[in-house]
């Protein structure tokens, strides 16, 4: 498999590739206090922090893990897993196998049921770490441990196991959570997929490899046909979040908005692990030139899937910058893309390596996205 350098691909020289790359982990893991959002606990326990709610979410702590694997950082993914396993796991009763998607920083519980792109990510991280470095005793067999927990969110709520699953079995949809019977499409990891139908339990690799289609379907029907973008939550039908919803959460999900920045990156991915999908990389192209000729180049705001402008600032605009980056990917992974739609990924290539981190109370959610973007363009975000 050919991984590309972009940023190389653009005149940028490979040792300046990777000390900006090695410059971005240190940022996020060994800066000063204030720039930092990585912390060591104890003597073999560590955690990431969500800046903008002062807690440790399943979100990051896998994201953390997916990155330490990425850059051979063994000793702090373990670090992160020993926390994750002590604090997060939820070890019987409702939920068995899943974690507890937010705690206070000291480990009390915050959030008691799942968000399953934790479980997703967690998984995908363990498996290549047991690719890269071996499986070890206990907590640290990756593998058996990245197993169980895909057994649990196909198989809760069946003979034996308290709770619900995460994904929906009969269109192969992951659930918002294990209890919503809706869906984000940024949820939707169809490279994941793809390995979890070599890797999982045997008898459910079948169901991933459906998983996998489903979810490429899914990102473009829940997509708009003219700008790409699509909304935080969705309806199985790919409709924008039911309003019904919107009361429960007290505010609204049917806008393109925080968690619906990623579905750029992960259709890049997808590119990148699994190879060509034209449907999907014109999407990518598609919401590039809307940032580029409808937003006059500024990535920030809230839409309307349809464009519409809801805010004109918001507060992850150098997270979406690096996944808007990152769909470059996909675009010059396209051969059906026209030279348009090519320059404009050229130029989100260089834009994301003139822009510096993120800083401020915000800079967690966004610099996670802008060091999965400096992996995924630097030819750094790889399969083990």
């Amino acid at each position: 498999m050919t991984y590309r350098n972009l940023f190389a691909e653009a005149g940028i020289p490979e040792e300046e590739v990777a000390k900006r790359v090695r410059e971005c982990f240190d940022t996020i893991y060994n800066g000063p206090e204030g720039v930092r959002f990585y912390e060591n606990v104890g003597d073999d326990m560590g955690y990431i922090t969500d800046t903008g709610n002062d807690d440790v979410r399943t979100e990051g702590m896998s994201y953390a893990m997916m990155v330490c694997v990425q850059m051979n950082e063994k000793e702090k993914f373990d670090r992160i897993w020993a926390w994750t396993k002590k604090y997060m796991w939820i070890a019987e009763g409702w939920g068995q196998g899943y974690f507890k998607w937010s705690c206070s920083l000291d480990g009390t519980v915050r959030g008691q049921g799942p968000a399953p792109d934790g479980e997703e990510y967690f998984a995908m991280a363990l498996f290549l770490a047991s690719h890269r470095w071996g499986d070890g005793e206990g907590i640290y067999n990756y593998s058996e441990e990245a197993k169980a927990i895909l057994r649990a969110t196909l198989h809760n709520g069946e003979a034996g196991r308290p709770g619900k699953p995460m994904w929906n079995h009969e269109n192969h949809y992951i659930k918002f959570t294990d209890e919503a019977e809706f869906s984000d499409t940024s949820y939707h990891l169809p490279h994941f997929y793809e390995l979890f139908a070599k890797w999982a339990d045997e008898e459910d690799r079948p169901f991933w490899k459906k998983a996998a289609e489903a979810s490429r379907e899914y990102i473009v029907k829940s997509s708009h046909p003219v700008t790409g973008l699509s909304p935080e939550y969705s309806d199985y039908d790919g409709k924008p979040m039911n309003p019904a919803w919107a009361k429960r959460f007290k505010q609204r999900h049917d806008w393109f908005f925080s968690d619906a920045y990623r579905t750029i990156a992960n259709i890049a991915m997808d590119s990148c692990w699994s190879g060509e999908n034209a449907e999907l990389a014109d999407l990518a192209a598609k919401i590039q030139r809307f940032f580029i000729e409808d937003r006059k180049g500024v990535d920030d705001g809230i839409f309307e899937i349809d464009g519409t402008l809801v805010e004109d600032h918001a507060k992850h605009n150098i997270g979406l910058l690096a996944t808007n980056a990152e769909g470059s990917l996909a675009v010059l992974n396209n051969s059906k893309a026209d030279e348009k739609a090519k320059e404009y990924a050229r130029q989100y290539v260089l834009k994301l390596w003139n822009t510096p981190m993120q800083t401020g109370k915000y800079r967690y959610y966004d610099n996670c996205l802008y060091m999965f973007a400096m992996l995924a363009l630097s030819g750094n975000y790889r399969i083990y």
